[in-house]
């Protein structure tokens, strides 16, 4: 995959608005002493679930490929124009 401009902060961003979307959604509620690829890999599947991001494929399933999937999904959130985008 092609590694995409501001990945590692787009990334950040999708786990803050992703902590929202989890709460609200009543699916769990992610704690501090919760590490990142924990974070990471509940929000993957549970965007995949409610077919907001589309799954990778079967043993493709790594922390970084994760990570790539949530900085697309992040980045389609965000308004035009927004600091992370440029």
């Amino acid at each position: 995959m092609k590694k995409i401009k501001n990945e590692t902060e787009l990334v950040r961003e999708a786990l803050r608005i992703g902590a929202i979307y989890v709460e609200k959604r009543k699916a769990a509620k992610f704690e501090q002493t919760d590490s990142s690829r924990q974070k990471i890999e509940y929000l993957y599947r549970l965007l995949v679930h409610d077919n907001l991001i589309q799954p990778l494929v079967k043993g493709q399933e790594s922390e970084q490929n994760m990570k790539h999937k949530l900085a697309l999904w992040i980045s389609r959130q965000l308004p035009e124009g927004h600091p992370l985008l440029k």
